[in-house]
């Protein structure tokens, strides 16, 4: 017993004579799906973490869940695509100040069948108005995310509820031709793609996207299809267990030369996904 005791007690001595290991350091950065769907996290963000030694743990929703998730401090950061809100979101003092980061576009997606024939139009407008008037099917996300807020801020700008009749579909209503199915952006590709419908995408994942069937760019270029992205502290007076020192690391790492040129460089097929803009007046 008294040896069993003595190695117990040696094992012990070793134990507490070892250094604590190092905390690892990482935020919490609520975000659009379109950032992670799209693979730019993938690619920016080991390099953050590698010059920072932080790492990021990405909360991926549409961008209204997303501002709910900073509103509870459930998130340190929160990185997003919704101008208006983003600003609300500071002024209700849930965040410390909006930084502009990037841009894409929105594109408007629809089926090789063209049903109301607006393959190449430039007026988003004129679109929407021909979709709703023959009563094409459109799948809307639904889900309060940035996407979702473009979408209806568009028919509400050509005068149309989607949710009510229209002259040429008298049936109208959410039933028929307009479906609003509450999820995200791949699951809105993928149930446009079942039904031959129209949908508004971010063209990040659009591009991204690898089950696009007999889907296809429809409508875009329009200016009113432009998506700008903006980034945030999580307000620590509001939540003082926010990591406000290293979740403003990140920020500043995203619009600083480094971060934007990680961000600039990031293509699929060639193609460039998202165009920076940090520190643009009026971004």
């Amino acid at each position: 017993m008294l040896k069993w005791l003595g190695v117990l007690l040696a094992t012990l001595g070793l134990i507490a004579g070892q250094p604590v290991q190092a905390q690892e350091r990482f935020v919490t950065v609520a975000s659009t799906t379109s950032t992670q769907d799209s693979g730019l996290f993938d690619h920016i963000l080991p390099l953050f973490t590698q010059k920072t030694g932080i790492q990021v743990r990405v909360v991926a929703q549409g961008t209204g869940q997303a501002l709910d998730t900073g509103r509870r401090g459930d998130a340190d950061v929160v990185f997003v695509h919704a101008k208006a809100q983003e600003q609300k979101f500071v002024e209700d003092g849930f965040g410390l100040k909006r930084f502009a980061v990037m841009y894409n576009d929105f594109v408007l997606i629809g089926p090789a069948s063209d049903p109301a024939k607006i393959n190449g139009v430039k007026d988003i407008a004129s679109a929407l108005q021909a979709i709703a008037a023959k009563g094409s099917p459109f799948v809307s996300r639904g889900d309060r995310s940035g996407t979702h807020a473009a979408e209806l801020a568009l028919w509400k700008a050509v005068g149309i509820d989607p949710a009510k009749p229209q002259a040429g579909n008298p049936q109208g209503g959410n039933q028929n031709w307009y479906r609003e199915i509450g999820q995200g952006m791949g699951a809105a590709l993928n149930t446009a793609m079942a039904m031959e419908a129209y949908v508004l995408s971010d063209r990040a994942t659009w591009l991204s996207f690898k089950n696009k069937g007999t889907l296809q760019i429809s409508v875009e270029g329009d200016a009113r299809l432009f998506n700008q992205y903006g980034v945030m502290l999580v307000n620590p007076a509001k939540h003082p267990h926010v990591k406000a020192q290293d979740g403003q690391a990140f920020v500043d790492w995203l619009v600083s030369p480094e971060g934007q040129a990680a961000i600039g460089q990031f293509k699929i097929d060639g193609k460039q996904l998202f165009f920076t803009n940090a520190g643009q007046q009026g971004a």
